[in-house]
């Protein structure tokens, strides 16, 4: 009973003596720590005033605060920390020499500061603010004379200086009287200027350039987000020659009850005009496109797309990434329910934009069978059965008759076949098949409608026949070819398909679903082949053949070699099919990992011509260089057929990329036109890595041949934290940078 007080008097003789302590608490729940066991603290019991030497740590109310030197007022929670002074708050860092922090409130003021949350740094000076709660969030702080980078370096190549700012932190930073400096170099003036703080921070993009067509100009855009359910942009561009475009960008996110996006883009063309033939353009040129998709239910699926645009040229004068990846956009809405044999599938597809041709479908409904065992036979089942109303629009233009040949009708079909899929010798793969086709068409309406009330029936049966083989050399090795082990593996196959004149000739029948030009061999057994009004006779030998050679790199499997090659043999041809489909060749072909050459061609067996040859090599032996060069020939083909290539092309590419040193790099886009010799588009573009962000300075010429040829200049800019464009899009696309827009 006596040797507890003289215990506890000697703890306190020896705090108050102030001895070397490693965590001293106070009733207040401050906690004093050492940073590295050298630190002494004292209390000072009159004043309740805590001090703490050599580096010293406190972790109180959400905040850990490190200094060189610490002095605590226990009575009202502030701490004044000097020398080395690290304030972290939450997702951000206070940075200064000397700061006054209250460890309740979040108050802080401080002479100079610098702060800081990837990607946005500040510095600045005469920091206070109040927070009012430990909700980060809820307070802000004031400082004038600041700077604003998002390069995380002493010296930052890019910034913005205000004469005040106001940040909230977690949240967004807002500047007043802001000068955009590059290097030391003033650029533009914001009378005010704000960035979120977040991980979705709201900025200002600016693309300014110099294009034949657009006279100088700057593409501006303002990213802002809202929360998880909405953000978006809105544009706000300026063409000396075309005048001003607006609109807004909205992408939303409902859960389960979809996303997708809302654009709209309108400008009063100053210079309105298009190269498209007999298709009219107005001063006033808007776009419209809307996406939904969802999954409010299991296996249910909901989709709809919109695409209007006011004329046939706005969206390639305006939004040439758009255009060349999808030059005649649809509309439609579609639903799909799947269950684990069937699935059911309504479309509507209507047309917005009379310049275009289309089927509208008002609507399709689809029910699908998939390939199904029936009980416990070794025979499957598969169907496809579709009901709906057509009609086939053709493109309204300056023509007088524009519109005397539409026409639409109403169309049931129905298709259902049964395969027995067999091996035989443990190796041969036969899987005869037989199946038929019952299709109903009301009769056609309109200026073009042209048959009667029709019924059709089809017949098809068939068989392919296929097997794999290989062999393995394990102790074959190349140091050269990078082959370690070598595999091959050879696949022939044999399709046979025969279907008898069916009694509806297609010419009899309304062309709602037809085989299109296509640059591959199409489909010949159903239901694959889904060009269901222009099913005809039949009696077809499809042979295939591939090699593939394998090889280890790097402990995986990898291929040397993929060679594929397929043609038709028609035992009955029909009139005007010759006996010999083209014979097509998918090459692949990777000597070594850095490099690949691909090659596509298409040969006409019964004249001996080449109607298609794509040639790609593509060297990446390093980061510091890259080079892909190919060549595109495609024979003109001007046959009176539907399926005909039209205009043919012999065009040479090459895109060279070389890293001059870890800032500086450059590339090199060339497409010539081999017949002419006329270079129809070159790109030049050289890069400047920022660190936090890259900039480009890109030039480039088109000439179509036809008129003047189309200059461009144009500066571009990306930060890393949330690129423009994603891994060698400005390769595959050299023309996004060129402000092109998507």
């Amino acid at each position: 009973m006596t040797r507890l007080p003289i215990i506890v008097a000697a703890a306190v003789f020896t705090f108050l003596l102030g001895g070397p302590v490693y965590a001293q608490q106070i009733n207040s729940g401050i906690d004093i720590q050492s940073l590295h066991g050298g630190t002494y603290a004292s209390f000072d019991s009159k004043n309740n005033i805590g001090r703490g030497t050599n580096g010293v740590l406190i972790i109180f109310n959400g905040s850990v605060v490190t200094a060189d030197s610490i002095t605590v007022y226990y009575s009202t929670y502030e701490a004044v920390a000097d020398g080395n002074v690290h304030i972290q708050q939450g997702g951000q860092l206070w940075v200064g020499e000397h700061i006054q922090y209250n460890l309740k409130t979040h108050d802080m003021v401080s002479e100079q500061f610098r702060s800081g949350r990837s990607p946005v740094f500040i510095e600045g000076k005469g920091l206070h603010g109040n927070i009012v709660s430990n909700r980060m969030e809820q307070g802000t702080y004031n400082a004038t004379n600041a700077l604003i980078t998002t390069d995380d370096v002493e010296k930052p190549a890019i910034k913005i200086r205000a004469s005040r700012i106001k940040i909230t932190p977690n949240e967004k930073v807002q500047a007043w009287n802001a000068w955009l400096y590059v290097g030391d170099v003033p650029v533009f003036y914001f009378p005010y200027y704000e960035r979120n703080l977040g991980v979705h921070a709201n900025n200002f993009d600016f693309v300014p350039g110099y294009r034949s067509a657009f006279g100088p100009f700057v593409l501006g855009s303002y990213s802002w987000y809202l929360n998880e359910e909405l953000q978006g942009r809105f544009h706000l561009d300026y063409r000396q020659r075309r005048g001003i475009g607006v609109g807004p960008d909205f992408d939303y996110n409902l859960g389960r009850w979809g996303e997708g996006e809302l654009k709209y883009y309108y400008t009063h063309d100053d210079d309105a005009r298009t190269n498209f033939v007999n298709s009219p353009v107005f001063d006033n040129r808007q776009r419209l496109n809307f996406s939904y998709l969802a999954m409010p239910y299991t296996n249910l699926e909901v989709r709809a797309l919109a695409r209007y645009q006011s004329d046939a040229g706005v969206v390639r004068d305006f939004f040439e990434g758009e255009y060349r990846q999808d030059p005649q956009p649809n509309t439609f809405i579609e639903g799909d329910k799947l269950w684990q044999n069937f699935s059911l599938d309504v479309l509507t597809e209507p047309r917005v934009n009379n310049f275009l041709e289309t089927v509208e479908r008002l609507p399709d409904v689809r029910l699908s069978g998939f390939q199904q065992q029936l009980g416990v036979s070794p025979i499957y089942y598969e169907s496809e059965s579709s009901v709906g109303y057509y009609r086939r629009l053709f493109p309204e233009t300056n023509d007088s008759f524009a519109g005397l040949t539409n026409y639409e009708a109403g169309r049931a079909d129905t298709y259902h076949q049964l395969t027995l899929p067999e091996t035989f010798f443990g190796w041969l793969n036969v899987t005869p098949r037989v199946g038929g086709r019952f299709t109903y068409y009301t009769e056609s309406h309109g200026p073009g409608g042209a048959t009667e009330e029709t019924t059709r029936g089809v017949f098809n049966t068939g068989a392919e026949v296929t097997f794999k083989a290989s062999r393995v050399w394990p102790g074959v090795k190349n140091q050269l070819l990078d082959v370690d082990g070598l595999r091959h593996i050879v696949q022939p196959s044999v399709n046979y398909v025969y279907v008898p004149s069916p009694n509806a000739h297609p010419t009899q029948l309304p062309q709602f679903d037809y085989e299109l030009p296509s640059l591959r061999l199409l489909p010949i057994e159903f239901p694959e082949y889904n060009s269901i009004d222009s099913i005809d006779s039949e009696n077809v030998l499809r042979f295939g053949l591939r090699n593939q050679l394998q090889t280890k790199r790097e402990g995986r499997v990898a291929d040397l070699l993929d060679w594929q090659l397929y043609t038709d043999w028609r035992l009955k041809p029909r009139a005007g099919q010759p006996t010999y489909a083209d014979l097509f060749s998918d090459l692949s072909l990777n000597p070594r990992t850095w490099m690949t050459f691909e090659s596509q061609t298409r040969l006409d067996l019964n004249t001996g011509d080449w109607r298609l040859l794509l040639h790609t090599l593509t060297l990446q032996p390093s980061d510091v260089w890259s080079w892909t060069v190919g060549h595109f020939y495609l024979r003109d083909d001007f046959r009176n057929s539907p399926t005909a290539l039209g205009t043919g092309a012999d065009v040479f590419t090459s895109a060279l990329f070389f890293r001059l040193n870890e800032n500086w790099s450059t590339r090199a886009v060339h497409h010539l036109d081999v017949n002419s010799g006329r270079l129809q588009e070159q790109y030049y573009s050289v890069y400047r890595d920022m660190r936090s962000w890259t900039a480009a300075l890109t030039g480039g010429v088109r000439d179509n041949g036809v008129g003047p040829k189309d200059y461009s200049l144009v500066f571009t800019f990306s930060f890393k934290a949330k690129p423009k464009f994603g891994v060698g899009a400005d390769s595959v696309r050299p023309y996004s940078l060129l402000g092109l827009q998507e």
